[in-house]
């Protein structure tokens, strides 16, 4: 599994939080095998808790944010998109082989 960067504003990174993004993120490692570094950002804004997650693979970079009330409502959103997008990366590269 790689290595998750945190960065945080406003928001002490716990290591509760930490382990509920690593337990969550293991799902986008079975998405995508050449994932080579994932940053996620958490920041806290008044009642809004966003979350932006950023996936490096070769060749390209993936990103997503997610708002909510609750941190971790956030990253389960935050996962969700970032898994869409991954399928649809996958989906773009896997259908220009099939042609090529």
């Amino acid at each position: 599994m790689v290595p998750i960067q945190f960065s945080g504003r406003n928001i002490e990174i716990t290591p509760i939080l930490r382990d509920f993004v690593n337990s969550k993120f293991v799902r986008i490692q079975k998405h995508a095998d050449r994932i080579t570094s994932i940053h996620v950002y958490c920041n806290v804004d008044k009642l809004s808790q966003i979350a932006e997650g950023k996936i490096h693979l070769p060749g390209t970079e993936i990103y997503a944010s997610a708002q909510s009330e609750d941190m971790y409502k956030t990253i389960d959103l935050l996962v969700d998109k970032l898994v869409r997008q991954l399928d649809k990366h996958k989906g773009k590269s896997e259908g220009g082989k099939k042609r090529g």
